[in-house]
């Protein structure tokens, strides 16, 4: 059985528990080790017990590189204990690092895959700091085996361009998981919920102005749309997140909720599925292809994007769901303002002729992934180094 260690950024992030799910059922053991954002260490994920590697915050730049320069002087004996694994994954750059430093601890040659799912600000700036950040990724990323990533855009407008990774490429898309085999003629769906029309924006929320915009659209419209939001919010990003919410006639906060158990039950509870992300405009945020694209269409939820994102670009390739031109209150209200049942019905019924397997991972799929981690350990050699240049 192929041993993974699984070093993350943080344990608590509903993102690594799936990837955590997608490994086991592939046949892969994970040992989990990396930060928390908690006061206290996290006891258990999908039944692993994580090596704590101390407390980050979200957003503090500074303090998250002091833990990873304290974790890294640390990191042998945390890890001490532990069997030699097949493979390390490091998820996000610092943890990159880390993953070099775990490697030495265990004296012996074991491959790294390097798991980088967003782009952040700082590594696309053109000032000293962004030039380190991304040498610095270069050094630390010269002999992975492995650069797994979720959107073709990164790709295409990092990866690539800089020349940050001379290793293979695995796109993964962010794709629901869900166990049983997803049949191609799975295209069924319950009955859309009844009036008034429901926006879902779920997952991890972290964009002021899309809760901004979606608050003024639903007083424009005078409670004909309803706002319900669900996940984690970052609340380093806004001012009051739950005051602003209370404060709204037609805005509710659900909390957070588990994926997969609870993925059709609150896709199922809206019409639509926000699907546009400003925090980090014109850079991450235009390229990548979130995880709420995938599980709202997978139960029928009408996505909302921009039709200029890598998202639109993806949407309008399906046929499917609604391209804004302008992020404003004012084209939002003019591509919904007057939607009526037979629209809508048209809108989700192309969501649900789209062949399930656009939006899901299945067993087969994890079994897929296991195999080709475990092509990195048994045959070094059988990738052909083709670099991304």
């Amino acid at each position: 059985m192929l041993h993974v260690l699984y070093l993350v950024h943080d344990v608590s992030d509903p993102a690594v528990r799936r990837r955590i799910i997608m490994l086991k059922a592939g046949g892969a053991q994970v040992t989990l080790a990396g930060f928390r954002r908690s006061a206290s260490p996290i006891a258990e994920v999908e039944g692993l017990h994580p090596i704590d590697l101390g407390a980050t915050r979200d957003g503090r730049f500074a303090q998250r590189l002091a833990a990873v320069t304290k974790a890294a002087v640390s990191i042998g004996s945390k890890l001490g204990s532990m069997p030699r694994p097949d493979l390390i994954i490091a998820r996000n750059l610092e943890m990159l690092a880390l993953a070099r430093r775990a490697k030495s601890a265990f004296q012996a040659t074991v491959p790294i895959v390097y798991e980088c799912l967003d782009i952040h600000r700082l590594m696309l700036r053109d000032d000293f700091l962004g030039k380190a950040m991304r040498g610095a990724e270069r050094y630390l990323a010269r002999d992975v085996k492995l650069l797994v990533t979720s959107s073709p855009a990164f790709i295409a407008n990092y990866f690539k361009p800089f020349g940050q990774i001379a290793a293979p490429v695995e796109l993964l898309e962010n794709k629901y998981f869900e166990p049983a085999a997803v049949s191609l003629n799975d295209r069924t769906a319950a009955e859309p919920v009844a009036r008034p029309w429901r926006i879902g924006w779920f997952g991890a929320l972290r964009c002021r102005r899309s809760l901004e915009l979606l608050a003024e659209f639903s007083r424009r419209l005078e409670g004909r749309f309803e706002i319900i939001l669900r996940g984690r919010p970052a609340l380093s990003e806004f001012p009051d997140f739950h005051g602003f919410v209370e404060s709204e006639p037609w805005l509710s906060f659900g909390g957070p909720y588990r994926n997969p158990e609870d993925m059709a039950t609150i896709y199922r509870e809206v019409h639509f599925s926000w699907a546009i992300d400003f925090f980090e405009q014109g850079l991450n945020s235009e390229w990548l292809l979130p995880n709420r694209l995938y599980e709202g269409c997978r139960f029928g939820a009408v996505p909302i994007s921009m039709g200029h994102t890598e998202t639109g670009r993806f949407l309008d390739q399906q046929g499917i769901g609604v391209l804004l031109p302008q992020a404003t209150p004012e084209a939002l209200e003019a591509a919904l303002g007057e939607l009526e049942d037979h629209r809508f019905g048209e809108l989700r019924t192309r969501v649900l002729a789209r062949n399930p397997r656009t939006w899901s991972h299945d067993r087969s799929d994890c079994r897929a992934l296991v195999e080709k981690l475990r092509g990195l350990t048994v045959a070094p050699g059988s990738y052909a180094a083709e670099a991304l240049a």
